[in-house]
């Protein structure tokens, strides 16, 4: 985790906890979150909230003005937690490259990852046709690509 994020986290916990904070110092930080290269939702963020605080750091803002100002540093610290926070899973992995057969299967609306059986593939086949045949108001390329996974299948099995 990059140590700047640590740091801004910490000075916004600290900005919200003060009973008097110094809005010129946070205008400054946010400015600096803005101008960053680490994530573009926090660089959207910190510009979303910097036009508050430069109107809550003015000497003649109201305390409304003010108030608002700390809500909206809750939307840099939400984007602060989310890219410090740790990622368990398999989050941001690159989906799965799907086969030529699974894509067939998809495309049948068959169950990928198990053995199939002539029939069913052929009644999957009669279920799509309904939609795709050109006699029922679908077009004539999508319905030989569906004859195509289908024999396709057929011949696998």
């Amino acid at each position: 985790m990059d140590p700047r994020i640590r740091q801004w986290r910490l000075a916004i916990e600290r900005f919200c906890a003060a009973s008097d904070p110094d809005y010129a110092a946070m205008v400054r930080m946010v400015a600096d979150i803005a101008a960053t290269d680490i994530d573009e939702t926090l660089r959207q963020a910190a510009a979303q909230v910097l036009p508050v605080l430069r109107h809550a750091a003015a000497r003649s803002a109201d305390r409304r003005t003010k108030e608002m100002a700390r809500r909206r540093l809750g939307i840099i610290s939400d984007a602060l937690h989310m890219l410090s926070a740790p990622q368990f899973g398999r989050r941001g992995l690159a989906p799965k490259i799907l086969t030529q057969e699974d894509q067939y299967r998809q495309l049948l609306g068959l169950p990928l990852g198990r053995r199939l059986a002539a029939t069913e593939i052929h009644q999957a086949f009669k279920r799509a046709a309904k939609t795709v045949h050109p006699d029922g108001g679908g077009n004539g390329p999508a319905f030989l690509e569906l004859a195509a996974a289908r024999d396709a299948l057929i011949k696998h099995h």
